[in-house]
């Protein structure tokens, strides 16, 4: 096999682009890599020190110095892997000089395939200005209709349930983070000043760790109902919220007390430094990414299987199941599982984060949308007290009103006001599922029968 086999996408288009460029009678060697000529005697004289001590003690244990057009690559023993730093640029492209280029050199004395894949192009002014914009769009949008919808849940007496009340920890776990970005961007100009620059991070850590503690209470909450068939009541809202603030604060404060302890204090904010300590709590919320993507499975198959067991047409059961599919994305926090996996290659990367930045961005717009503004509970609700307020004004506007009425309207009122579960409660071997898995009918423990994912 060849060197060239087996490349990354991306190290094929810097080769590429490379054979393309040279391949042009007019173009300037001169603007190559990092603006520089570069000839295989001057990566011989480079390592000349290194080539004549492995000729002293290997002479023939170790790869010769190489010139790819691109890097010079330095003598190297048997079975070892040559480490350059990455070319600052490229065809008068910028890269990240940061990172590090790879080869092998292979037991029987010749040189592997070279790895540039850790070499990334470095986005423009004009493409990073960009990201800036569509997230900060997103997320103003997003905290705006997660405050309407924080408001509404806790306006209207009548949505005050289990379920709502954690749709609104999730809303508020949001709100958090989005204030906590924009205070960062704010507090970024006294980076020096450790107080404002540890309280910043530490408090942008907590919520941005909370909110997928939130996702995972949804996703257990919903898994408790759906899959298991248990009651709503099964675990009290006490329980949920030590899970998802409780659990996020012990470790933000135990990662902050580490890095505080183990970090080379070379500047007053090196809270920001990127080190492996950030996987204390960064693992959680790729764990519980993995936990909600299999309560996710487990809900859909029921789902599904229900779906089947209905008399409806066949096209409307995939309408349905594609439905529910697309409001609980969101909600688990899946779509966050494209922050996991960047694809290689320039064209690639830039178009996947755009695609990201949206979707990230837009997270607690498409929650208020999903579980307020397009959820019938809701409009139910505001339909109705806005009804009861209109009879409330035109009634008391009329002077000839008799107090039979007002009493009668009274008691009208009173009973229209009065929550359904206080009138009829379930009974105890029996579970519903209200506005979970479907609009207007209830699942239990003996027969679940789903028709629409509106409102959950």
């Amino acid at each position: 096999m060849s060197w060239e086999q087996g490349l990354s996408p991306f190290d094929h288009d810097i080769l590429n682009t490379y054979e393309e460029r040279t391949m042009d009678d007019d173009y300037d060697y001169d603007s190559g890599v990092n603006n520089k000529t570069v000839t295989i005697d001057d990566c011989k004289e480079e390592f000349s020190n290194q080539t004549q001590y492995l000729q002293e003690n290997y002479p023939d244990d170790f790869c010769k110095v190489a010139f790819d057009s691109i890097a010079c690559w330095p003598p190297t023993r048997k079975n070892e892997v040559a480490t350059i730093q990455c070319f600052a640029e490229l065809f008068e492209v910028k890269y990240d000089s940061t990172q590090n280029a790879t080869r092998l050199c292979t037991e029987n004395g010749t040189w592997g395939k070279q790895n540039f894949s850790m070499c990334a192009e470095l986005e423009t002014e004009m493409e990073e200005d960009t990201t800036q914009t569509i997230y900060f769009v997103g997320f103003t949008i997003s905290l705006i209709t997660l405050t309407i919808a924080v408001a509404i849940f806790m306006y209207f007496k009548d949505l005050h349930c289990l379920r709502n009340k954690i749709h609104i920890n999730l809303m508020w776990s949001y709100i958090l983070m989005y204030c906590s970005w924009i205070m960062m961007l704010i507090l970024i100009n006294y980076k020096n000043e450790i107080l404002f620059c540890g309280f910043g991070t530490m408090l942008l850590h907590y919520s941005h760790v909370s909110t997928f503690f939130w996702m995972f209470v949804e996703g257990m909450y919903l898994y408790i109902l759906v899959v298991k068939t248990l009651r709503h009541d099964t675990f009290k809202l006490r329980i949920y919220v030590s899970i998802g603030w409780g659990a996020p604060l012990i470790i933000v404060i135990l990662w902050s007390v580490i890095k505080g302890l183990v970090t080379i204090k070379d500047s007053n904010c090196f809270w920001l430094q990127n080190d492996l300590l950030d996987w204390i709590y960064l693992s959680p919320p790729l764990l519980v990414i993995c936990l909600n993507l299999v309560f996710l499975v487990q809900i859909m198959w029921v789902l599904i299987t229900k779906l089947r067991s209905s008399p409806t047409v066949e096209h409307k059961q995939h309408y349905k199941a594609a439905r529910a599919l697309l409001v609980l994305m969101p909600l688990l926090g899946v779509t966050w599982a494209v922050t996991i996996y960047v694809p290689a290659g320039t064209i690639n990367t830039k178009l996947f984060e755009y695609i990201q930045t949206v979707l990230l961005s837009t997270q607690g717009l498409m929650i208020a949308l999903f579980y307020c503004f397009l959820n019938t509970e809701v409009q139910n609700s505001i339909r109705h007290n806005f009804d009861l307020w209109k009879d409330r004004r035109s009634l008391g506007s009329h002077r000839f009103w008799s107090n039979s009425a007002q009493r009668h309207h009274r008691r009208h009122t009173e009973w229209t006001l009065v929550n359904a579960d206080d009138i009829e409660q379930p009974p105890a071997n029996q579970t519903q599922i209200t506005n979970h898995v479907d609009e207007n009918q209830s699942v239990n423990t003996n027969n679940i029968q789903t028709t629409r994912f509106g409102s959950i």
